[in-house]
């Protein structure tokens, strides 16, 4: 969910509020689904977005593959709140969401193509409206030749072709997620979720509709979001040729919980959906014959005992899609669940501390060994390696970051 915006009212706990508390100014925050590329001389680079006050915008940082060290971070490119970013491995193009909405004078906010150079250097090729305000996630088309955003603040996504060289070319469509089902069932949840745990105060982004996520199916043929005000996951048909999403269908959350980001089982036949407010991980299966989802189970992301406020933030499976990671915020925790191999159903096997304060999102290296998490508030990246059984055990090892949004790797 974005983090630019209010206080609650008294007696509540929002999110936005702690991250204002916290000294997090206007300007959102990220989630980063980023960019490596292979340097000169064989190196791995790492691309890290940030928002202010502390982050300029994109870091680039080397990566010891042996030990999981990164190294200093530096300055690759100056942006005002790139909270999200994805690569194209084949062109070599980073993409950016910055999340503002006041895009050249509009209500909107935009996203910036980078081509990557050697050693890590970022040339802007060009920045485009997003097509509505506060922009939250960017994801490639399988062909290529397309990206989606999701604009949290707009409660709509975006479909936006891609010339030869990576560029954004004008979107081909936009679709407001309140128009994905009938007006009495695309209404904004309630405030307080009915699943979340024991005398939790997780309230935020139940005003109006709010994508937080966007992507397509494995096979391309279906695009997916979560809406996080709606508590609902939509699913539209995409025509490839065109560029346009048609018969949208939706599966609804359990009421309030905020569904915010999901991640596919490599094998295509589960998605995992990660509830922000109620701290539940939904399992659904999938059809992507007709790009249906049935939900199977619902579990809490946090440890069984706890009670209080929590909120969750990033869902991962492993390479090996025998496990899943979710990361709870003021808990500051990773939880680890081990995945059936039969029915993509999950069961709690332990937590980790994250060694910082607030994560908003984590990532396996290109190698799988290790587990990067982008801690908020602490303003640094800490490293895990992950070991056969899923279990994380903390290398020693931070990189510096000014509240990082998010990391994650992709072989050069």
């Amino acid at each position: 969910m974005s983090d630019r915006e209010s206080s609650a009212s008294a007696g509540r706990l929002s999110r936005r509020a702690l991250l204002k508390v916290a000294g997090i100014g206007a300007g959102g925050a990220a989630a980063i689904s980023l960019g490596l590329a292979r340097a000169g001389g064989g190196s791995t680079i790492a691309f890290i977005g940030t928002y202010g006050p502390h982050g300029q915008g994109i870091y680039r940082c080397r990566l010891d593959a042996a030990s999981g060290r990164l190294g200093q971070a530096e300055l690759a490119a100056k942006a005002s709140n790139p909270s999200w970013l994805t690569l194209d491995r084949t062109r070599r193009v980073l993409y950016a969401c910055n999340e503002t909405s006041d895009f050249n004078g509009t209500k909107t906010g935009s996203v910036s193509a980078y081509a990557v150079q050697a050693g890590g250097n970022l040339q802007l090729l060009n920045t485009v409206s997003s097509g509505g305000g506060g922009p939250v996630h960017l994801s490639l088309h399988p062909s290529g030749h397309f990206a989606f955003v999701a604009n949290y603040d707009g409660g709509n996504v975006a479909v936006f072709p891609l010339a030869p060289d990576g560029s954004l070319l004008a979107a081909s469509d936009v679709q407001d997620d309140v128009h994905a089902c009938k007006p009495a069932d695309c209404t904004v949840g309630p405030e307080k979720a009915e699943n979340g745990p024991p005398g939790s105060f997780a309230i935020s982004g139940h005003d109006a509709p709010h994508a937080h996520m966007v992507q397509s199916d494995p096979s391309g043929r279906f695009v997916i979001a979560n809406d996080l005000g709606l508590d609902r996951t939509i699913v539209w048909s995409f025509d490839a040729t065109r560029g346009l999403l048609s018969r949208p269908r939706t599966t609804p959350s359990s009421a309030g919980a905020g569904p915010r980001h999901f991640a596919f089982h490599p094998g295509g036949r589960w998605l995992y959906s990660l509830n922000e407010e109620s701290s539940t991980l939904c399992v659904m299966s999938y059809d992507p014959a007709i790009g249906s989802l049935s939900v199977e189970q619902e579990v809490s992301a946090l440890p069984s005992r706890f009670a209080g406020t929590s909120f969750a933030s990033e869902v991962i499976v492993s390479p090996t899609g025998r496990h899943l990671y979710c990361l709870n915020r003021l808990h500051d925790s990773i939880s680890i669940f081990a995945i059936d191999g039969q029915s993509g159903q999950v069961r709690f096997v332990d937590e980790e501390w994250t060694r910082g304060s607030y994560p908003r999102s984590c990532s396996f290296d290109p190698s799988g060994q290790f587990l990067y998490v982008c801690n908020q508030r602490s303003d640094h990246v800490s490293a895990f390696r992950a070991g056969g059984d899923g279990r994380l055990n903390f290398t020693g090892h931070y990189a510096a970051v000014g509240t990082p949004a998010a990391i994650a790797f992709a072989a050069g």
